[in-house]
């Protein structure tokens, strides 16, 4: 049952995202191309700079939380049942996106974005060997 629901969830899921990522939270096409490549540093920065901690969540935690679905796509995907397998694909394709988002100019090529979704699909692949060990008569 989960894993059906998951099937049908995933593809809006995954362009509600891509939505979000190019146009969502009022983004505009920038003057130049824009490139973050110090890891870590930019997030503690942002977090010093930041005014208020709902921003810091919103951000910093948006990161994390809304990658952990890709984190089962094991379900849809056997091959990516295998962590490494599945961190490799990831990789791969959240680096393209950042690269789309530098060359279109409609967002940042962040490598802490990187490490932070990269993170939340860890975190997601986590949670679901524990569902499918907890609830398996649920994991169908």
């Amino acid at each position: 049952m989960l894993k059906k629901s998951y099937k049908i969830v995933f593809v809006p899921y995954t362009i509600f995202l891509l939505y979000l990522m190019f146009f969502g939270m009022g983004r505009t096409q920038s003057e130049d191309n824009l490139l973050t490549i110090e890891p870590i540093f930019s997030t503690i920065n942002f977090i010093k700079g930041s005014v208020s901690w709902k921003d810091i969540i919103i951000i910093v935690g948006g990161n994390i939380i809304m990658f952990i679905p890709f984190g089962f796509l094991g379900w849809i995907f056997p091959k990516l049942d295998d962590l490494k397998t599945l961190l490799f694909t990831f990789i791969s394709s959240i680096v393209i996106i950042e690269a789309l988002q530098y060359f279109s100019r409609m967002g940042i090529f962040e490598v802490d974005d990187i490490l932070l979704n990269t993170f939340g699909v860890f975190l997601g692949f986590l949670m679901k060997k524990i569902i499918e060990k907890r609830f398996k008569n649920w994991v169908i």
